[in-house]
């Protein structure tokens, strides 16, 4: 179904299968196709696509562009990409036709009633942008291919009674091999993680610098996504897997410190030195210090009385 902005929407894996003019699936709720079986109308130049369901890229040989926002990156060979139910996605390319590798769908009604259908939603890469792609060794490459050629050959050849609890398996731990990935590749990649890091830094120091708290209030793990030209949820990762905290809890710590220095050597108030810092309420201010300090704010000012 195409939507009054040009936009596919792909509502189930047999719309998928339709758009891209391969045999109908097997499976209602669950399919592997290979790239290179895709057809696609190359009189379009630009064709954007909204999923509703879960959507995993294994791509080879890309060569056009995927746009995100208002960038373009290329794909290098053996890259994954994750996308989350309603994400929208646009393809670009003269000949889309050379790309090689796999493509899992798999439609949230078959996670019903699975652990499965939890866990999903607690992997940040279905919400990393396109350029935030898993880059694929040539070891790790193998791994995701077998288990794609194995999803593959379950759902086509062996639907009965235990398809469904072996097809659950072959996706968690599909999920779980990704996840270790992207583990490998924080580190492999930890020059530019340390850097990102250092700029998220230094993007906080200046947001209290530059007052920008009290006309904007609290800092947001979105304003430094944006700024950084990350994903909120790749920022999160990054930032976990470098230092052990979540973004939140940077933007929280740096609080307390800046607050712990305003109560320490100036005579604002409580509530002068919170709205000072973003809150809107200086009760949520104090909640918030007491529950990092186990001091109330005022018992820290009187301790330096």
């Amino acid at each position: 179904m195409m939507n009054n902005k040009g936009q596919h929407i792909l509502n189930s894996v047999s719309d998928f299968h339709s758009l891209m003019n391969v045999k109908k699936p097997t499976h209602p709720l669950i399919s592997v196709v290979r790239l290179e079986d895709v057809s696609r109308d190359a009189s379009r130049d630009l064709e954007t696509i909204m999923f509703n369901f879960h959507t995993i890229f294994l791509k080879r040989n890309f060569d056009g562009k995927v746009k995100y926002g208002q960038q373009y990156y290329d794909f290098d060979n053996g890259t994954m990409s994750f996308y989350a139910p309603k994400q929208l996605i646009s393809l670009e390319g003269d000949q889309p036709g050379k790309v090689e590798g796999w493509m899992l769908a798999i439609h949230p009604d078959f996670l019903h009633g699975y652990p499965l259908a939890k866990k999903v939603k607690e992997y940040g890469f279905f919400d990393y942008a396109t350029h935030e792609a898993l880059h694929l060794s040539e070891a790790e490459d193998e791994i995701i291919s077998g288990l794609m050629q194995n999803l593959q050959q379950e759902i086509v050849e062996r639907i009965d009674s235990h398809t469904q609890d072996v097809l659950i398996g072959h996706v968690d731990l599909l999920l779980s091999y990704c996840n270790r990935f992207y583990g490998r590749q924080f580190i492999t990649r930890k020059k530019v993680s340390s850097d990102l890091l250092v700029k998220f830094e230094t993007l906080l120091k200046a947001y209290f610098k530059e007052d920008k708290a009290e006309t904007a209030g609290l800092p947001t793990v979105q304003y430094f996504a944006d700024h950084l030209f990350v994903s909120p949820n790749y920022l999160n990762d990054m930032l976990k897997n470098l230092t052990g905290q979540t973004t939140q809890q940077h933007l929280h710590n740096y609080l307390i410190e800046q607050a712990k220095e305003l109560l320490a050597t100036t005579n604002l108030s409580v509530n002068e030195i919170a709205y000072q810092l973003g809150f809107e309420f200086p009760q949520s201010f104090s909640k918030l210090f007491k529950k990092k300090t186990l001091l109330t704010p005022l018992q820290f000012k009187q301790s330096y009385n």
